[in-house]
């Protein structure tokens, strides 16, 4: 399991010494800048299942010259199935390509590393795919050799199709789609990888515009992406993300909602909005990606499969503040509440979705957001089922929820707010779905996106953490286990002949607490002393664990950190 941990760099006269908090969940969070990451759900499906079930994450930008990419993933029994929806405004390929010119035309490359995003040069372990468009046949694989990359018979199948008035002949096109789907035995697997494993996983969208091959940039994912260095890669976890609330009693509930006690919510969709980008109709291209809805009290979900109707697509971006959340506390859960109130289509024709929310790092702002600039995400969080609606119950509409717990709790460990993006990977049309946003007015202020926050306190908590004294002095800590059933049983060794530990009393019943002394017994030191005490709290059938810092004269600098 990877912990989330928020720790303390504690500097005294060149040591360096690190305390970590007690919370934890399944998901590996908070890093200042966070590796991109795909959670891939698991089908029994044999061809992979329905579209709209599987993860979705993207990059690039839509222009006259660049090329955008959503893709989707899933995995089953046999085999991992990536697909790219590219949305490319000129189609060319060769009709008669060598491996080594397919990345000169229109074209995909998938990297994957069994052993993770790690290490310098591809290894034995490492694979690279490439797929040029409507050149299936001569697909390209490699595998690595150490040092690069050698090209290597690899077992897969792509497949490629493309919407537009042509190819090879300079007419406008919507885009073209790569699929490619690899058998584990092709990796020299026996059979799936088990759920919470990670392998690399990067991407390359090459570009040709016109019959010369004018240069024009890879679009690559993640930004940092270097394919000949794994460690630059993102992640691809099997499984969906899960969240283990660390041990605590109930202690409140903290309601975020723009307007609600102050609260400043930013949110906003970018794409077509709810008509199609019809500004930009016919020449979507240029314009639509920088379009800018700030202000909209109406926001639109959406998306489908078949690439020509990119211009419809649309994702919702929200900021939500967490300074209302109390210090110090757990997270037991969190849910995020959009409401909903129509649905792309004509009577009879809206279909269901599902709707993804994935994690953003950085921030961004409402005026100013669009397509083309919105940050990509870190990784999908959860997901819902959101029907069509087909009588309007009035307003604020229907609720949809999201579980969105570890990824607040990841936010506020870092100490940032919690920024999702919503967005499908629903497949067929007429999927689009309608909420309200924070912009709406103060007649439907229940309907704005609102997040529950459920804390607690934590099962044993030591307070203050970390004490310094002088030479021969004691410090007092504070010990309440308010999250285990009492009688709780404590204990607290010395680590040390020169520090002496007393415990009062040493059975509590939450809530009350008890008092942990520590008293050093030098006359002097000439440089400072680090005293780390372990402190067990057993009650209720449950044993949890804690430390107490004591730092015996030099000094202390404070630098908040976060560590996998």
């Amino acid at each position: 399991m990877n912990k989330l941990r928020t720790v303390f760099l504690f500097i005294l006269t060149g040591w360096l010494v690190i305390l970590a908090s007690s919370w934890s969940n399944d998901e590996a969070f908070g890093q200042t800048t966070p590796p991109r990451r795909v959670n891939a759900p698991y089908t029994t499906s044999v061809n992979g299942g329905w579209p709209k079930d599987r993860a979705i994450f993207w990059f690039g930008q839509v222009n006259p010259t660049s090329n955008y990419a959503d893709v989707r993933t899933v995995y089953n029994d046999t085999q991992l199935i990536i697909t790219l929806n590219i949305f490319d405004r000129q189609l060319w390929f060769d009709t008669s390509p060598t491996a080594v010119t397919l990345e000169q035309w229109d074209a995909v490359t998938l990297y994957l590393d069994l052993s993770g995003n790690t290490g310098s040069t591809p290894q034995s372990d490492s694979y690279r795919f490439v797929v040029q468009l409507r050149q299936e046949a001569n697909a390209a694989t490699y595998q690595g050799n150490g040092s690069g990359w050698e090209a290597t018979a690899v077992t897969f199948t792509p497949t490629t199709g493309w919407r537009g008035d042509g190819v090879n002949n300079g007419a406008e096109a919507r885009g073209w789609s790569a699929t490619f789907k690899i058998p584990y035995s092709s990796l020299g697997l026996a059979g799936k990888p088990a759920e919470g494993t990670i392998w690399g996983l990067g991407l390359a969208l090459h570009d040709r515009d016109d019959a010369a091959g004018s240069p024009i940039a890879d679009q690559v994912w993640p930004e940092t992406l270097n394919g000949g260095q794994p460690a630059t890669w993102g992640q691809l976890h099997f499984g969906l993300p899960t969240y283990t609330p660390p041990p605590a009693t109930p202690a409140g509930t903290t309601t975020i909602r723009h307007g609600l006690n102050g609260a400043v919510v930013a949110d906003g969709h970018v794409g077509g909005q709810a008509v199609c980008g019809d500004p930009f109709n016919p020449n979507f291209f240029n314009g639509w990606g920088d379009a800018n809805y700030a202000g909209d009290e109406q926001v639109n979900v959406q998306n489908q499969m078949d690439v020509a109707d990119w211009p419809c697509f649309s994702k919702f971006y929200l900021t939500l503040p967490l300074d209302a959340v109390p210090a110090g506390k757990e997270i037991i859960s969190a849910t995020l509440t959009v409401y909903q109130f129509g649905n792309a289509g004509g009577p009879g024709e809206a279909e269901p979705s599902v709707i993804q929310a994935l994690t953003v790092a950085e921030g961004w702002n409402e005026s100013s957001i669009t397509w083309n600039n919105a940050p990509l995400a870190v990784q999908n969080v959860a997901r819902a089922d959101v029907n069509p609606i087909t009588n309007f119950p009035g307003w604020p509409g229907v609720p949809i929820t999201w579980d969105v717990s570890g990824a607040v709790a990841e936010a506020i460990a870092v100490g940032e707010p919690l920024r999702l993006a919503l967005y499908s990977a629903d497949s067929e049309q007429h999927s689009g779905k309608y909420f309200t946003s924070s912009d709406t007015g103060d007649w439907n202020a229940n309907g704005r996106p609102t997040l529950e926050v459920v804390w607690g306190d934590p099962a044993l908590l030591v307070s203050p953490p970390v004490q310094r004294v002088e030479p021969g002095q004691f410090a007092e800590y504070i010990l309440s286990a308010d999250g285990l059933n009492g009688p709780v049983t404590l204990s607290a060794p010395s680590p040390s002949p020169d520090l002496l530990v007393s415990l009062s009393p040493s059975v509590i019943t939450p809530p009350d607490t008890a008092v942990l002394t520590l008293t050093d017994t030098h006359s002097s030191v000439t440089t400072g002393i680090w005293y780390t005490v372990p402190i067990t709290a057993t009650g209720g059938g449950e044993t949890q664990t804690a430390q107490a810092m004591l730092l015996v004269g030099g000094s202390q600098v404070f630098l908040p950190l976060v560590e996998r």
